[in-house]
């Protein structure tokens, strides 16, 4: 899909702000966005350090019919790793638990990160 390529162009050239314009244009037009489109967006939210507008977005993806999988945890976890979130890092790893998702070895490493941060 042409919005998943422009929003993971976003996400690459670290432009969040466009992503989200993008995603948002989605709803406008009434398109389903898919999992690989809610990656993309959240993974452009976190390199920017907009570990909420991740969350949000990991939220609106809860609410819709695409399935979370590990990469969109994978994404908000980094997100939240980079503002220091280490609380919603752990949250998000129990809710993977939850869920029944296998968290990877960057799940684990961003966690670990993330405590290692904040002192925790």
């Amino acid at each position: 899909n042409t919005y998943n390529a422009a929003i993971s162009a976003c996400q690459k050239g670290a432009v969040w702000e466009k992503a989200l314009a993008l995603f948002s244009e989605l709803g406008e037009r009434e398109v389903e966005p898919s999992t690989i489109t809610y990656n993309a967006a959240i993974a452009a939210c976190g390199q920017r350090g907009q570990w909420e507008k991740a969350l949000e977005l990991y939220g609106s993806l809860s609410q819709s019919e695409t399935q979370s999988a590990t990469g969109t945890f994978n994404s908000v976890i980094s997100a939240c790793e980079k503002g220091g979130e280490w609380k919603k890092v752990l949250q998000l790893l129990g809710v993977m638990t939850q869920m029944k998702l296998e968290a990877n070895r960057f799940a684990f490493t961003s966690a670990i990160s993330a405590c290692k941060k904040c002192a925790q």
